[in-house]
């Protein structure tokens, strides 16, 4: 399930929920009970990997398929 971040309209406060994608945009509840009005942020998705690649960038192998001396022969050496 995705993880949201909300921003309080008046103070600035942020909040991350956990909710499937149809309640996105749902309203949120305040969670100090103080009325407050959250907006969904935009926020960059957060991926986390061993190894391999992420939107095409290298994160340590040699290889795109994440193998060192590129085990797939996809190429994976270095220009």
């Amino acid at each position: 399930m995705p993880i949201y971040e909300y921003i309080c309209e008046q103070d600035g406060t942020r909040l991350e929920l956990m909710r499937p994608m149809a309640e996105a945009d749902a309203p949120v509840p305040d969670p100090e009970g103080k009325g407050r009005v959250f907006k969904r942020a935009i926020s960059a998705p957060n991926a986390k990997t061993s190894g391999g690649t992420v939107g095409g960038v290298s994160l340590g192998a040699c290889c795109p398929c994440g193998k060192p001396g590129g085990g797939c022969g996809g190429g994976g050496g270095r220009a």
